[in-house]
This record gives structure tokens, sequence and C-alpha cells, in this order.
């Protein structure tokens, strides 16, 4: 293993970090004798997480490596579809589409190891009492890399409570076991109970791989802190090496950033989804699970989704939304009881008990691609976007507060990704240690 060196940075101001310290930070981090490596593989987040800052540090790295070895780029899709060509130069500049690979969730991983029932039914509260198997791409045990790079950013997240970290591997990378029970851990424990948080069941998880499995693969770190704020992503603190406290420092600072608290909950909440970034409810509901603690009882949610042209990330989870809904989490769960199907694609299952709001606030889409029975069909109502834009135009909102020309108070949100939004009392009184 070529041995990182651990590198912080911190923004001086909101601006937050400059392209020079950046890319100085990128160097020093790399081993004193990288220039001897033969081969090394470079693990960004896809095009859902182009606001993360890690197309632009894959970019630096490659070209900082580039000369010395071999470099291959493997996105971590996790269950989301493949990038395409565009995508991959609109994220990553003009590193060469022939550097990418893809990865397969159901069919590129191996099995690294495994979480026994007694200690996931510990880190759960009882609630799974059954073991999980790690498994990652079979590339990441490719002993001719030197060194493998994992790049995300540490931001509030619905399944493991704050990503990245190892994350990006077990998930990123992984298999179909693990994305799915990691999925279901999380959905059985709450969202509400974990967002925002380090220690979740997920994350003791992910840190039981990391001791045990994954530490002797040359893996390390490359974590980004990011806001947008007026849509303009600033990198605030950039994390390198293998060491957790790396990732716990990022926690922190992300909870400065990404947490975003009110003493009093919101009426009604307008959520923007960009149409390159989110194409399916798969991805798009983020906007349900990160404003979900700030929508007071009978409010409303109205998601401006133009992008938005089906429901899952592949056929099978598509097909599985379309037929069971985002129809509460009682019901689901006892669907997951008698279901075979669901029981095979439990994270399909996670993802609809994550984004019902089961009773408690009204979920509107605004959509061009699907008609108004097709997301009726699933739960949600409907509105035509342009007519929808008509009364909350995104191209003259602004983050916060807005106020209709009808007199009709309004919270508006431009990308949900970029944090969390939570009623003060109901954060603080479900904070993990």
């Amino acid at each position: 293993m070529r041995d990182m060196n651990s590198t912080l940075r911190i923004g001086k101001n909101e601006d937050g970090l400059s392209d020079c310290e950046i890319a100085d930070a990128l160097c020093s981090s790399l081993p004193d004798n990288f220039t001897k490596m033969k081969k090394v593989l470079l693990i960004p987040p896809d095009a859902t997480r182009a606001h993360s800052g890690a197309g632009k540090l894959t970019n630096m790295l490659f070209h900082l490596l580039k000369d010395a070895c071999a470099v291959d780029v493997l996105p971590a899709l996790g269950t989301h579809m493949p990038m395409t060509a565009g995508e991959c130069a609109e994220m990553f500049g003009d590193i060469p589409y022939s550097h990418f690979m893809t990865h397969n969730w159901r069919t590129d991983v191996v099995k690294i190891g495994q979480a026994p029932k007694e200690f996931v039914r510990d880190i759960s509260d009882g609630l799974v009492n059954e073991p999980i198997d790690f498994e990652v791409n079979s590339r990441l045990l490719d002993p001719s890399y030197d060194l493998i790079l994992s790049i995300g950013q540490v931001v509030p997240h619905e399944v493991v409570g704050m990503a990245n970290y190892t994350k990006n591997i077990l998930v990123g990378c992984g298999g179909s076991n693990i994305i799915n029970m990691s999925h279901m851990l999380g959905a059985f424990y709450g969202l509400e109970r974990l967002m925002g948080r380090d220690h979740s069941p997920v994350r003791r998880l992910f840190d039981y791989a990391e001791e045990r499995f994954l530490k002797k693969l040359p893996i390390h770190y490359v974590l980004t802190v990011v806001s947008a704020p007026g849509g303009h992503p600033a990198i605030h603190g950039l994390f390198i090496g293998r060491e957790r406290f790396l990732f716990e420092q990022a926690v922190a600072l992300s909870q400065k950033y990404n947490v975003m608290l009110t003493d009093q909950p919101f009426k009604k909440v307008v959520v923007y989804l960009e149409p390159g970034e989110f194409k399916s409810t798969w991805l798009g509901n983020k906007a349900i699970y990160r404003t979900r603690m700030a929508i007071s009882d009978g409010g409303e949610l109205i998601i401006l989704a133009p992008g938005v042209e089906r429901f899952g990330e592949d056929a099978e989870i598509d097909r599985l939304i379309r037929k069971y809904g985002y129809t509460g989490r009682e019901h689901l769960v006892e669907c997951c009881r008698s279901n075979e199907e669901l029981i095979r694609n439990l994270s399909a299952a996670a993802h609809l008990i994550h984004g019902s709001p089961d009773g408690r606030f009204k979920v509107t889409y605004c959509v061009r691609h699907l008609t108004a029975q097709e997301v009726a069909g699933v739960g949600f109502g409907y509105l035509p976007y342009d007519q929808a834009a008509a009364l909350y135009d995104p191209e003259i909102l602004k983050d916060g507060f807005n106020t209709t020309a009808g007199g009709d108070e309004f919270f508006y949100i431009s990308n949900p990704a970029v944090g969390l939004w939570a009623e003060r009392k109901k954060f603080s009184s479900n904070r993990l240690i």
C-alpha cells in the first residue's frame, strides 16, 4: 500500500477554498514516492452528485498522476444509471472517456466478509436480526492498483446519516446484498433519527467492514464539505487520508454548513430539482427526505421536477415503485413481510418508506415527462411543470422565504442535495451520540 499524507484544509472565509489551495492540498497528500506507482484507481461519485466538487478534484488528481502511472476512473454508481460520455465530460472535464469504467451492482461484485446477525441485532436495537454480506466491485481487489482514492462529499444522508467515507465504497461500489440490507436497516431504524448524524446503525455497519475487511486494501479518502449559496458550490473543507477522525471533522463542518435548523416548521416548501441531475423519483425524493423534518403537519411540499421521467433507476426498481407506491411506512413494512419480490429488493422497499409522507403532509410532483395517472399511481399529487413554474418560477426565486403575487408565502430550496432542513426541536431530540 502507498500511504497518503493525511491532509486537512479549511476555507478561510465563506467563499471556501480556492482552486490553488485545493491543488496544493492534493499535491501534499500524495505519497512521497507516487512517481514510482504503476496504477491508480479513482472512485468519484456519479453525475447525481455533480454539486459535490468531486468532478473538479477527480480532474485535478488525474492530471497530477497521469504522467507517472496508469489512471482508471470508476464512478460510484450504486444503483444508478451508468454515466454517458457527455455526462462524464460535463462533470469530470477533459479526462478521456476511455479511462472510465462502469460499476454494475448486480454482477460486478465479490464478497469480502460478513457482519454476523448478533452484531446487526445489536446496532439496530433488535429491528434487524440477520447477517449482512459485504460486497464490493471486484476491481477494488485487483493487486495491480498501488492506490485507490475514494472521492466524495460529506453531507446529510437519509440511509447512513452522513455520507460519505466508506459509503462510497460499500454502497457506491457495492453489491445487491449490502445495498439492500443497509437501506432497509436505515429505514427500519428511521431516517429522522439518523439524518445529519454520525454513528447511525448503518455507519456502525460500515465501520465494521472498514476495520475488518477494507483496511487491507490501498484505499484512501478525499472528502469535501460543500455548500451552494446562490447555486454556486463552495468547497469549505478538504479532508484527505484513511483515518476516521478526518471523517469526523468533516461531519462537524458539514453540520455547520449543511444542516439548516428552524424554530418554526414550514407550512409550504417548494423544491427545485435540476433536470440534468434528477431524472427519477429515486433521486428526486431527496426533496422529501431532506425537508420532511421541517414541514409542519398538514403542510405542503411542491417539487419542481422538469427532468424527472421515471421512478426507478433501473427497470425492475421502476416496476416495483409503480406497483407498490409511496403508500406509508406501516403498509410497506407489512408488504416486505409477505412479498418475495420486495424481500429480494429491500433497497426499493426502503426507498418507498423514505419517500412516504405518511399522511403528515401533501407532496405534489410538477413534471413534464410523466402523466397525471402515473404520478397519482405512486401516491403523489400532480401538476404540470409549466403551470407550476408560472406560479413558482425557479429563475427568479431565492433560497429561503418567498411570497407570490397573490400573497402566498413559502420556503424555497434550489437544491435539496446540499443539505438537511429540520425543525430545531426535532433534530436536537433525535441526536445520536
